[in-house]
Protein backbone atom coordinates (compact mmCIF):
# COMPACT_ATOMS: atom_id res chain seq x y z
CA UNK A 1 0.00 0.00 0.00
CA UNK A 2 1.10 3.42 -0.74
CA UNK A 3 0.05 5.32 2.01
CA UNK A 4 0.89 5.66 5.09
CA UNK A 5 -0.97 7.22 8.23
CA UNK A 6 -0.31 7.87 11.48
CA UNK A 7 -0.26 4.53 13.21
CA UNK A 8 -2.37 0.99 10.98
CA UNK A 9 -5.96 1.97 10.07
CA UNK A 10 -8.08 0.13 11.62
CA UNK A 11 -9.47 -2.90 9.19
CA UNK A 12 -12.94 -4.28 7.75
CA UNK A 13 -13.56 -7.63 6.64
CA UNK A 14 -13.84 -8.80 2.81
CA UNK A 15 -15.86 -11.91 2.46
CA UNK A 16 -15.82 -14.38 -0.32
CA UNK A 17 -19.30 -14.24 -1.92
CA UNK A 18 -19.37 -18.06 -2.73
CA UNK A 19 -18.67 -18.62 1.10
CA UNK A 20 -19.72 -16.14 2.87
CA UNK A 21 -15.82 -16.33 4.42
CA UNK A 22 -13.70 -13.68 5.26
CA UNK A 23 -10.79 -13.70 2.82
CA UNK A 24 -9.18 -11.05 3.86
CA UNK A 25 -8.74 -7.26 5.46
CA UNK A 26 -8.24 -3.90 4.39
CA UNK A 27 -7.66 -0.59 5.93
CA UNK A 28 -10.13 1.47 7.13
CA UNK A 29 -9.24 4.79 5.86
CA UNK A 30 -10.50 8.30 6.98
CA UNK A 31 -10.75 11.84 5.20
CA UNK A 32 -7.11 13.06 6.53
CA UNK A 33 -5.56 9.74 5.33
CA UNK A 34 -7.47 10.90 2.09
CA UNK A 35 -5.58 14.72 2.76
CA UNK A 36 -2.37 12.90 2.61
CA UNK A 37 -2.62 10.86 0.10
CA UNK A 38 -4.32 13.86 -2.24
CA UNK A 39 -1.43 16.09 -0.73
CA UNK A 40 1.19 12.81 -1.87
CA UNK A 41 -0.26 13.19 -5.56
CA UNK A 42 0.24 17.05 -6.00
CA UNK A 43 3.42 16.81 -4.38
CA UNK A 44 4.42 13.97 -6.96
CA UNK A 45 2.14 15.73 -10.24
CA UNK A 46 5.03 18.07 -11.10
CA UNK A 47 7.64 15.57 -11.87
CA UNK A 48 5.94 12.87 -13.28
CA UNK A 49 4.39 15.19 -15.84
CA UNK A 50 7.78 16.81 -16.88
CA UNK A 51 8.88 13.30 -17.24
CA UNK A 52 9.05 12.69 -21.37
CA UNK A 53 6.22 11.07 -23.48
CA UNK A 54 8.93 8.12 -24.10
CA UNK A 55 9.46 7.61 -20.13
CA UNK A 56 5.60 7.63 -19.03
CA UNK A 57 4.75 5.56 -22.13
CA UNK A 58 7.59 2.78 -20.50
CA UNK A 59 6.25 2.90 -17.24
CA UNK A 60 3.00 2.06 -18.76
CA UNK A 61 4.42 -0.87 -20.26
CA UNK A 62 5.55 -2.16 -17.30
CA UNK A 63 2.68 -1.92 -15.66
CA UNK A 64 1.20 -4.07 -17.90
CA UNK A 65 4.10 -6.87 -17.62
CA UNK A 66 3.20 -6.71 -13.41
CA UNK A 67 -0.19 -7.50 -14.43
CA UNK A 68 1.30 -10.28 -16.59
CA UNK A 69 3.93 -11.70 -14.44
CA UNK A 70 1.57 -11.26 -11.12
CA UNK A 71 -1.83 -12.83 -13.33
CA UNK A 72 -2.65 -16.12 -11.36
CA UNK A 73 -1.48 -14.19 -7.92
CA UNK A 74 -4.64 -11.33 -8.70
CA UNK A 75 -6.93 -13.82 -10.40
CA UNK A 76 -6.91 -16.23 -7.64
CA UNK A 77 -7.27 -12.99 -5.66
CA UNK A 78 -10.06 -11.42 -7.23
CA UNK A 79 -11.57 -14.54 -7.70
CA UNK A 80 -12.15 -14.46 -3.81
CA UNK A 81 -13.83 -11.43 -2.71
CA UNK A 82 -15.66 -10.83 -6.42
CA UNK A 83 -17.09 -14.42 -7.41
CA UNK A 84 -16.29 -14.55 -10.72
CA UNK A 85 -14.68 -18.03 -11.88
CA UNK A 86 -11.33 -18.36 -12.48
CA UNK A 87 -11.93 -19.75 -15.71
CA UNK A 88 -14.13 -18.96 -19.06
CA UNK A 89 -14.37 -14.99 -19.18
CA UNK A 90 -13.78 -15.06 -15.25
CA UNK A 91 -10.91 -13.84 -13.31
CA UNK A 92 -8.16 -14.89 -15.67
CA UNK A 93 -9.49 -13.23 -18.45
CA UNK A 94 -9.94 -9.83 -16.56
CA UNK A 95 -6.26 -9.79 -15.13
CA UNK A 96 -5.63 -10.30 -19.08
CA UNK A 97 -7.71 -8.10 -20.21
CA UNK A 98 -5.94 -5.64 -17.86
CA UNK A 99 -2.42 -6.51 -18.90
CA UNK A 100 -3.74 -5.67 -22.74
CA UNK A 101 -5.57 -2.70 -21.97
CA UNK A 102 -2.69 -1.46 -20.01
CA UNK A 103 0.41 -2.17 -22.87
CA UNK A 104 -2.07 -0.55 -26.09
CA UNK A 105 -2.92 2.69 -24.10
CA UNK A 106 1.28 2.78 -23.15
CA UNK A 107 1.37 2.81 -27.31
CA UNK A 108 -0.87 6.05 -27.14
CA UNK A 109 0.11 9.40 -27.75
CA UNK A 110 -1.33 13.31 -27.79
CA UNK A 111 1.24 15.24 -29.52
CA UNK A 112 0.91 19.09 -30.44
CA UNK A 113 -1.56 19.40 -33.51
CA UNK A 114 -0.56 22.47 -35.83
CA UNK A 115 -4.19 24.15 -36.46
CA UNK A 116 -2.32 26.79 -38.82
CA UNK A 117 0.99 27.55 -39.94
CA UNK A 118 0.60 30.80 -43.07
CA UNK A 119 1.58 34.39 -43.39
CA UNK A 120 -1.17 35.35 -40.68
CA UNK A 121 0.70 32.66 -38.13
CA UNK A 122 1.11 29.57 -36.21
CA UNK A 123 -1.40 28.24 -34.07
CA UNK A 124 -0.66 25.16 -32.09
CA UNK A 125 -3.16 23.44 -30.14
CA UNK A 126 -1.40 21.40 -26.92
CA UNK A 127 -2.66 18.81 -24.30
CA UNK A 128 -1.58 19.16 -20.56
CA UNK A 129 -2.51 17.28 -18.12
CA UNK A 130 -5.33 17.95 -15.91
CA UNK A 131 -3.43 17.06 -12.79
CA UNK A 132 -4.52 14.74 -9.81
CA UNK A 133 -7.28 12.34 -11.04
CA UNK A 134 -9.62 10.61 -8.71
CA UNK A 135 -10.55 7.21 -9.35
CA UNK A 136 -13.50 5.32 -8.25
CA UNK A 137 -13.91 1.77 -9.32
CA UNK A 138 -16.76 -1.12 -9.08
CA UNK A 139 -17.00 -4.20 -7.79
CA UNK A 140 -17.63 -6.09 -11.14
CA UNK A 141 -14.55 -5.48 -12.64
CA UNK A 142 -12.38 -4.39 -9.63
CA UNK A 143 -8.70 -4.96 -11.45
CA UNK A 144 -9.84 -3.79 -15.26
CA UNK A 145 -11.82 -0.81 -14.70
CA UNK A 146 -9.07 0.11 -12.47
CA UNK A 147 -6.41 0.01 -15.35
CA UNK A 148 -9.10 1.62 -17.72
CA UNK A 149 -8.88 4.87 -14.94
CA UNK A 150 -5.56 4.87 -14.46
CA UNK A 151 -3.71 4.23 -17.00
CA UNK A 152 -4.60 6.68 -19.67
CA UNK A 153 -4.41 9.23 -16.77
CA UNK A 154 -0.87 8.30 -15.94
CA UNK A 155 0.56 8.27 -19.80
CA UNK A 156 -0.50 11.64 -20.51
CA UNK A 157 0.89 13.34 -16.84
CA UNK A 158 -1.53 13.15 -13.89
CA UNK A 159 -1.19 11.68 -10.64
CA UNK A 160 -4.04 9.16 -9.80
CA UNK A 161 -5.54 8.44 -5.93
CA UNK A 162 -8.07 5.40 -6.25
CA UNK A 163 -10.82 4.07 -4.78
CA UNK A 164 -11.96 0.41 -5.12
CA UNK A 165 -15.73 -0.40 -4.35
CA UNK A 166 -15.32 -1.77 -0.20
CA UNK A 167 -16.89 -4.86 -1.40
CA UNK A 168 -13.48 -6.15 -3.68
CA UNK A 169 -10.79 -3.89 -2.17
CA UNK A 170 -7.75 -6.37 -1.93
CA UNK A 171 -6.53 -6.91 -5.68
CA UNK A 172 -6.96 -3.24 -6.25
CA UNK A 173 -4.59 -2.78 -3.47
CA UNK A 174 -2.45 -5.56 -3.97
CA UNK A 175 -1.68 -4.05 -7.15
CA UNK A 176 -0.95 -0.76 -6.19
CA UNK A 177 1.68 -2.56 -4.01
CA UNK A 178 3.10 -4.23 -7.41
CA UNK A 179 3.01 -0.79 -9.00
CA UNK A 180 5.26 1.36 -6.14
CA UNK A 181 8.08 -0.91 -7.51
CA UNK A 182 7.98 0.89 -11.42
CA UNK A 183 6.01 4.30 -10.29
CA UNK A 184 7.41 7.28 -8.57
CA UNK A 185 6.46 8.12 -5.12
CA UNK A 186 2.57 9.34 -4.59
CA UNK A 187 1.83 8.98 -8.33
CA UNK A 188 -0.43 6.62 -7.80
CA UNK A 189 -1.99 5.66 -4.20
CA UNK A 190 -5.07 4.27 -3.06
CA UNK A 191 -7.52 4.39 -0.22
CA UNK A 192 -9.73 2.33 1.58
CA UNK A 193 -12.78 1.76 3.83
CA UNK A 194 -16.15 0.11 3.89
CA UNK A 195 -17.97 3.79 3.70
CA UNK A 196 -19.43 3.70 6.91
CA UNK A 197 -18.33 6.54 8.86
CA UNK A 198 -16.53 8.30 5.71
CA UNK A 199 -17.79 7.70 2.51
CA UNK A 200 -14.43 8.78 0.81
CA UNK A 201 -16.06 8.50 -2.70
CA UNK A 202 -17.99 11.43 -1.85
CA UNK A 203 -15.02 13.01 0.30
CA UNK A 204 -13.30 12.68 -3.22
CA UNK A 205 -15.86 14.21 -5.30
CA UNK A 206 -15.57 17.19 -3.28
CA UNK A 207 -12.02 17.89 -2.37
CA UNK A 208 -10.42 20.90 -3.69
CA UNK A 209 -7.13 18.87 -4.03
CA UNK A 210 -8.44 16.83 -7.04
CA UNK A 211 -8.84 18.44 -10.65
CA UNK A 212 -10.79 15.27 -12.14
CA UNK A 213 -13.30 12.09 -11.23
CA UNK A 214 -13.58 9.13 -13.12
CA UNK A 215 -16.23 7.36 -12.27
CA UNK A 216 -17.98 3.82 -13.20
CA UNK A 217 -20.89 2.45 -11.41
CA UNK A 218 -24.69 3.15 -10.89
CA UNK A 219 -27.01 6.28 -12.29
CA UNK A 220 -27.75 7.16 -8.72
CA UNK A 221 -24.61 7.34 -7.60
CA UNK A 222 -23.33 9.34 -10.30
CA UNK A 223 -25.78 11.93 -9.38
CA UNK A 224 -24.51 12.38 -6.47
CA UNK A 225 -20.58 13.07 -7.91
CA UNK A 226 -21.45 15.53 -9.97
CA UNK A 227 -23.28 17.22 -7.19
CA UNK A 228 -20.65 16.84 -5.03
CA UNK A 229 -18.12 17.69 -8.12
CA UNK A 230 -20.30 20.90 -8.44
CA UNK A 231 -18.39 22.81 -5.71
CA UNK A 232 -15.18 22.74 -7.11
CA UNK A 233 -16.12 22.27 -11.44
CA UNK A 234 -14.44 18.85 -11.34
CA UNK A 235 -13.59 17.51 -14.73
CA UNK A 236 -15.92 14.67 -14.96
CA UNK A 237 -15.83 10.98 -16.86
CA UNK A 238 -18.89 9.08 -15.36
CA UNK A 239 -19.34 5.63 -16.89
CA UNK A 240 -23.20 4.84 -15.51
CA UNK A 241 -25.70 1.92 -15.60
CA UNK A 242 -27.20 0.72 -18.89
CA UNK A 243 -30.17 -1.30 -19.71
CA UNK A 244 -28.93 -2.52 -23.23
CA UNK A 245 -31.03 -3.88 -25.51
CA UNK A 246 -30.40 -6.21 -28.48
CA UNK A 247 -32.77 -6.73 -31.42
CA UNK A 248 -33.43 -10.21 -33.16
CA UNK A 249 -34.20 -9.34 -36.75
CA UNK A 250 -36.40 -11.82 -38.30
CA UNK A 251 -33.75 -13.46 -40.82
CA UNK A 252 -30.89 -14.59 -38.08
CA UNK A 253 -30.58 -17.74 -37.15
CA UNK A 254 -31.46 -18.62 -33.82
CA UNK A 255 -28.86 -22.16 -33.49
CA UNK A 256 -25.83 -19.51 -34.69
CA UNK A 257 -26.57 -16.37 -32.23
CA UNK A 258 -27.71 -18.19 -29.46
CA UNK A 259 -24.04 -18.83 -27.82
CA UNK A 260 -23.80 -14.74 -28.51
CA UNK A 261 -26.61 -13.96 -26.92
CA UNK A 262 -25.89 -16.01 -24.20
CA UNK A 263 -22.65 -14.37 -23.34
CA UNK A 264 -23.80 -11.15 -24.34
CA UNK A 265 -26.25 -11.42 -21.70
CA UNK A 266 -24.73 -13.07 -18.76
CA UNK A 267 -21.09 -12.32 -18.81
CA UNK A 268 -19.80 -12.11 -15.29
CA UNK A 269 -23.29 -12.96 -14.46
CA UNK A 270 -24.90 -10.39 -15.88
CA UNK A 271 -22.98 -7.86 -13.47
CA UNK A 272 -21.91 -6.17 -16.29
CA UNK A 273 -22.52 -2.37 -17.03
CA UNK A 274 -22.70 -2.98 -20.89
CA UNK A 275 -24.54 -6.91 -21.08
CA UNK A 276 -27.24 -7.30 -22.95
CA UNK A 277 -30.70 -6.34 -20.77
CA UNK A 278 -33.34 -6.73 -23.36
CA UNK A 279 -33.98 -8.56 -25.89
CA UNK A 280 -36.50 -8.22 -28.20
CA UNK A 281 -37.11 -10.84 -30.86
CA UNK A 282 -39.03 -11.00 -33.82
CA UNK A 283 -42.41 -13.09 -33.58
CA UNK A 284 -41.49 -15.27 -36.90
CA UNK A 285 -38.13 -16.81 -34.87
CA UNK A 286 -38.34 -15.52 -31.15
CA UNK A 287 -39.96 -19.70 -30.20
CA UNK A 288 -36.76 -20.76 -32.09
CA UNK A 289 -34.32 -18.54 -30.38
CA UNK A 290 -36.06 -18.84 -26.83
CA UNK A 291 -35.51 -22.64 -27.54
CA UNK A 292 -32.04 -22.45 -28.53
CA UNK A 293 -30.73 -20.33 -25.75
CA UNK A 294 -32.45 -22.77 -23.00
CA UNK A 295 -30.24 -25.36 -25.06
CA UNK A 296 -27.03 -23.34 -24.51
CA UNK A 297 -28.08 -21.92 -21.05
CA UNK A 298 -28.90 -24.76 -18.89
CA UNK A 299 -25.48 -26.60 -19.55
CA UNK A 300 -22.84 -23.74 -18.14
CA UNK A 301 -21.83 -25.02 -14.68
CA UNK A 302 -22.45 -22.39 -12.03
CA UNK A 303 -20.73 -22.89 -8.89
CA UNK A 304 -17.69 -21.84 -6.52
CA UNK A 305 -15.26 -19.66 -8.51
CA UNK A 306 -12.36 -21.44 -7.51
CA UNK A 307 -13.77 -24.64 -8.54
CA UNK A 308 -11.90 -24.97 -11.87
CA UNK A 309 -15.27 -26.25 -13.65
CA UNK A 310 -17.00 -23.27 -12.76
CA UNK A 311 -18.06 -21.13 -15.88
CA UNK A 312 -20.53 -18.58 -13.49
CA UNK A 313 -20.03 -17.84 -9.90
CA UNK A 314 -22.59 -16.34 -7.53
CA UNK A 315 -23.71 -12.60 -7.56
CA UNK A 316 -20.99 -10.76 -5.52
CA UNK A 317 -23.53 -9.20 -2.98
CA UNK A 318 -26.73 -9.92 -0.95
CA UNK A 319 -28.31 -6.47 -2.49
CA UNK A 320 -27.51 -7.16 -5.95
CA UNK A 321 -28.90 -10.36 -4.46
CA UNK A 322 -32.32 -9.13 -3.66
CA UNK A 323 -32.64 -6.80 -6.64
CA UNK A 324 -32.13 -9.64 -8.85
CA UNK A 325 -34.94 -11.96 -7.00
CA UNK A 326 -37.40 -8.93 -6.88
CA UNK A 327 -37.43 -8.29 -10.13
CA UNK A 328 -37.64 -12.26 -11.36
CA UNK A 329 -39.85 -12.97 -8.84
CA UNK A 330 -42.24 -10.18 -10.54
CA UNK A 331 -41.47 -11.16 -13.89
CA UNK A 332 -42.55 -14.45 -13.02
CA UNK A 333 -46.50 -13.48 -12.56
CA UNK A 334 -46.12 -12.01 -15.56
CA UNK A 335 -44.47 -13.77 -17.75
CA UNK A 336 -43.13 -17.13 -19.16
CA UNK A 337 -39.83 -18.63 -17.05
CA UNK A 338 -38.07 -20.21 -19.79
CA UNK A 339 -35.23 -21.81 -17.70
CA UNK A 340 -33.92 -20.20 -13.72
CA UNK A 341 -35.58 -18.37 -11.87
CA UNK A 342 -35.57 -19.75 -8.40
CA UNK A 343 -32.88 -18.22 -6.02
CA UNK A 344 -30.27 -20.88 -4.91
CA UNK A 345 -28.65 -21.22 -1.97
CA UNK A 346 -26.42 -18.45 -0.84
CA UNK A 347 -25.50 -15.79 -3.28
CA UNK A 348 -25.98 -18.31 -6.34
CA UNK A 349 -28.86 -17.55 -8.65
CA UNK A 350 -29.24 -19.63 -11.71
CA UNK A 351 -29.06 -18.39 -14.87
CA UNK A 352 -33.01 -17.06 -16.00
CA UNK A 353 -34.33 -16.75 -19.08
CA UNK A 354 -38.44 -15.36 -19.32
CA UNK A 355 -40.68 -14.54 -22.15
CA UNK A 356 -44.33 -13.16 -22.22
CA UNK A 357 -42.61 -9.70 -20.83
CA UNK A 358 -42.84 -6.25 -22.53
CA UNK A 359 -42.27 -2.55 -21.41
CA UNK A 360 -43.79 -1.55 -17.98
CA UNK A 361 -42.57 -4.78 -16.55
CA UNK A 362 -39.69 -4.06 -14.15
CA UNK A 363 -37.41 -6.39 -15.31
CA UNK A 364 -37.31 -4.69 -18.91
CA UNK A 365 -37.50 -1.19 -17.75
CA UNK A 366 -35.28 -1.53 -15.21
CA UNK A 367 -31.20 -2.66 -15.06
CA UNK A 368 -31.30 -5.56 -13.45
CA UNK A 369 -27.33 -6.40 -13.34
CA UNK A 370 -27.53 -10.38 -12.85
CA UNK A 371 -28.46 -13.50 -14.20
CA UNK A 372 -31.62 -12.64 -15.68
CA UNK A 373 -32.50 -11.69 -19.70
CA UNK A 374 -36.20 -10.64 -20.51
CA UNK A 375 -37.21 -11.82 -23.77
CA UNK A 376 -39.89 -9.43 -25.75
CA UNK A 377 -41.67 -10.66 -28.39
CA UNK A 378 -42.30 -8.12 -31.41
CA UNK A 379 -43.72 -7.89 -35.18
CA UNK A 380 -42.26 -4.44 -36.38
CA UNK A 381 -38.99 -3.37 -36.69
CA UNK A 382 -40.13 -0.01 -36.35
CA UNK A 383 -41.81 -0.86 -32.79
CA UNK A 384 -38.55 -3.17 -31.86
CA UNK A 385 -36.65 -0.05 -31.95
CA UNK A 386 -39.23 2.58 -30.43
CA UNK A 387 -38.95 0.27 -27.68
CA UNK A 388 -35.34 -0.23 -27.31
CA UNK A 389 -35.43 3.53 -27.15
CA UNK A 390 -37.76 3.94 -25.19
CA UNK A 391 -35.47 3.92 -21.82
CA UNK A 392 -33.59 6.54 -19.67
CA UNK A 393 -30.70 4.53 -20.28
CA UNK A 394 -28.09 4.47 -23.59
CA UNK A 395 -25.25 2.77 -23.01
CA UNK A 396 -25.15 -0.02 -25.59
CA UNK A 397 -27.33 -1.98 -27.94
CA UNK A 398 -26.67 -4.62 -31.05
CA UNK A 399 -28.56 -5.77 -33.60
CA UNK A 400 -28.58 -9.63 -34.63
CA UNK A 401 -28.79 -10.54 -38.48
CA UNK A 402 -27.70 -12.13 -41.13
CA UNK A 403 -27.63 -9.03 -43.12
CA UNK A 404 -24.62 -7.08 -41.99
CA UNK A 405 -25.26 -3.93 -43.76
CA UNK A 406 -29.39 -3.80 -42.47
CA UNK A 407 -27.94 -4.61 -38.93
CA UNK A 408 -25.81 -1.08 -39.70
CA UNK A 409 -28.19 0.75 -40.82
CA UNK A 410 -30.65 0.11 -37.86
CA UNK A 411 -28.01 0.07 -35.29
CA UNK A 412 -28.10 3.73 -36.45
CA UNK A 413 -31.40 4.40 -35.03
CA UNK A 414 -30.60 3.02 -31.41
CA UNK A 415 -29.85 6.08 -28.81
CA UNK A 416 -26.60 4.32 -27.16
CA UNK A 417 -22.87 4.86 -27.20
CA UNK A 418 -22.10 1.42 -28.75
CA UNK A 419 -23.96 -0.89 -31.14
CA UNK A 420 -22.80 -4.36 -31.94
CA UNK A 421 -23.36 -6.37 -34.70
CA UNK A 422 -24.01 -10.16 -34.14
CA UNK A 423 -21.98 -9.74 -30.60
CA UNK A 424 -22.58 -7.55 -27.42
CA UNK A 425 -20.41 -6.00 -25.33
CA UNK A 426 -17.47 -6.49 -27.00
CA UNK A 427 -15.49 -3.30 -26.18
CA UNK A 428 -12.21 -3.01 -26.90
CA UNK A 429 -9.50 -0.27 -26.24
CA UNK A 430 -8.43 1.28 -29.79
CA UNK A 431 -12.68 2.30 -29.95
CA UNK A 432 -14.06 5.12 -27.32
CA UNK A 433 -16.45 3.90 -25.17
CA UNK A 434 -19.27 5.85 -23.15
CA UNK A 435 -22.90 6.29 -22.67
CA UNK A 436 -25.78 8.94 -23.77
CA UNK A 437 -28.72 9.96 -21.80
CA UNK A 438 -28.31 8.74 -18.19
CA UNK A 439 -25.72 6.43 -19.00
CA UNK A 440 -23.04 8.54 -18.43
CA UNK A 441 -20.86 11.83 -19.91
CA UNK A 442 -17.45 11.04 -21.51
CA UNK A 443 -15.59 8.47 -23.27
CA UNK A 444 -13.00 5.93 -22.22
CA UNK A 445 -10.36 4.27 -24.74
CA UNK A 446 -8.63 5.02 -27.64
CA UNK A 447 -7.23 9.04 -28.58
CA UNK A 448 -10.68 10.04 -27.27
CA UNK A 449 -10.65 8.64 -23.95
CA UNK A 450 -6.90 9.57 -23.72
CA UNK A 451 -7.78 13.05 -24.14
CA UNK A 452 -10.12 13.70 -21.38
CA UNK A 453 -7.60 13.39 -19.10
CA UNK A 454 -6.14 16.51 -20.30
CA UNK A 455 -6.85 20.00 -20.94
CA UNK A 456 -6.34 21.83 -23.94
CA UNK A 457 -4.21 25.17 -24.13
CA UNK A 458 -3.90 27.06 -27.68
CA UNK A 459 -0.58 28.66 -28.06
CA UNK A 460 -0.92 31.68 -31.00
CA UNK A 461 2.45 32.62 -32.71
Amino acid sequence: MTISTTGRPAGFAVHNPATGAVIGEAPNMTAADLDRAVARARAAQPGWAAASDDQRAEVCRALAALLTDHSEELARLLTQEQGKPLNGLGSRWEIGGAAAWAGYTAGLSLPPKVLQDDAAGRVELHRKPVGVVGSITPWNFPVLIAIWHIVPALRVGNTVVMKPSPLTPLAALRFVELASAVLPAGVLTIVTGDDRAVNLGAEMSSHPGIDKIVFTGSIATGRQVMRSAAGTLKRLTLELGGNDAGIVLPDADPGLIAEGLFWGAFINNGQTCAALKRLYVHDDIHDQVCEALVEYTRNIPVGDGMDEASILGPLQNRMQFDVVSGLVASAANRGQVLLGGKPGEGLFFPPTLIAGLANGDPLVDREQFGPALPIIRYTDIAGAVAAANDNPNGLGGSVWSSDPDAARALALQLECGSVWINKHGAVQPNAPFGGVKSSGMGVQFAEEGLAENTVAQVVFG
